[in-house]
């Protein structure tokens, strides 16, 4: 039997539509800033994809700005809109938020890995101008955040929000109109298009200064060629990923839950989270030993964020829900892609009892 990939979270497939796009693209000799024809017929394809992004999402096209992907989307926000403000992101925040620029503070989160209201709210009391940095779902556990609520805050309190939407994008509704946020980070390859290619949105009469300066593309706030063909995919990924399409999704995530037993923890089962992601805690057995013998079984899962290097080790997320850590160290992340087949719980679970069963005869 083939492989069965459940790490999506780590990136999706590739879309036939988003497939499609970008190879018709590439047959495009023309600079979308060139003014000939093959210049003004790559353009046609660059708004059009822009186009296609923003109504996804919530957007106008001319405040899409497209990226190399979330991590510089997000630098984009904290170093444009933190400027002169205090920058406030939750503990299991993406290693790109964490880790954008030097004095982020760090807030706690609950025991099922929602944000801590009263912590944000204490912080925004606190005085100063800020940022607020909120992953709509999180990348290891699914958790959905309160973001309605944490608007509320910020509105309250003056400050500014961005949002992280690049686990939720295409698995559940989301909009950066819809959310009042002023600016939100995706990631084509999460949703189905191809990797190296992302994009920030800002809310309409917003600006900020780009990183990359360059030739003044994406008007002026990211320099350099667009990469055309990944844009294109992009475009395509984010009008196929339709969140309507994702409670197959949940139906298999809920039948892998209640098939694995009562003694394996479910990480955020108390919360909302995105349909496609279940975070299983087998206490005793290090993640990476999992991850191997499922590999080996043709199970392709994975543990904590995938963008350490193929590293594992315990993850932050769970250190800051309260898990001690041996136990964050022993969690294993099975993220459904959007072409699941339809007996992708029975097979994993069938999987999952074979290495369980392996490990219950080796500690005999």
């Amino acid at each position: 039997m083939s492989a069965l990939y459940l790490d999506a979270n780590a990136s999706e497939p590739l879309r036939p539509e988003a497939r499609a796009a970008l190879l018709a693209a590439l047959d495009l000799p023309g600079n979308p800033s060139s003014v000939h024809g093959d210049g003004r017929a790559a353009r046609r394809v660059l708004e059009q994809a822009r186009a296609r992004v923003a109504a996804r999402f919530g957007s106008r096209p001319r405040d899409v700005v497209f990226t190399s992907g979330a991590t510089e989307a997000n630098a984009m926000a904290l170093h444009g809109l933190g400027a002169g403000r205090r920058i406030l992101a939750g503990a299991t925040e993406h290693p790109a938020i964490l880790r954008a620029m030097p004095g982020i503070e760090q807030l706690p989160v609950q025991a099922d890995g929602q944000l801590d209201l009263a912590a944000l709210e204490a912080a925004l009391a606190s005085g100063g101008p800020a940022l607020v940095c909120v992953m709509a779902a999180n990348n290891e556990t699914g958790v959905l955040h309160p973001l309605e609520d944490v608007m509320l805050l910020c509105q309250r309190h003056g400050a500014l929000l961005h949002v992280d939407a690049v686990q939720a994008a295409g698995r559940v509704p989301v909009s950066l109109a819809g959310l009042g946020a002023d600016s939100m980070a995706l990631s084509a390859h999460k949703m189905g298009g191809p990797k190296g290619v992302g994009a920030l949105l800002l809310r309409p009469g917003l600006d900020l200064a780009a990183l990359l300066p360059g030739g003044g593309q994406e008007r002026g706030r990211r320099g350099g060629t667009e990469a055309l063909p990944a844009i294109a995919g992009f475009g395509a990924a984010a009008e196929a990923a339709d969140p309507a399409q994702s409670a197959r999704l949940a139906t298999l995530r809920d039948a892998i839950e209640a098939g694995v037993g009562p003694e394996i923890g479910i990480l955020g089962a108390g919360a909302p989270r995105v349909p496609n992601t279940t975070c299983l805690l087998l206490p005793g057995t290090p993640a990476e030993t999992q991850v191997i013998a499922l590999d080996l079984g043709g199970m392709r899962v994975s543990a904590g964020s995938a963008c350490s290097s193929g590293k594992v080790a315990a993850s932050h997320v769970l250190l800051a829900m309260g898990l001690g850590r041996t136990e964050a160290a022993a969690a294993i992340r099975v993220s459904l892609p959007w072409n699941a087949p339809d007996d992708a719980a029975e097979r994993f679970l069938e999987a999952y009892a074979a290495l369980r069963a392996r490990l219950s005869r080796n500690a005999a």
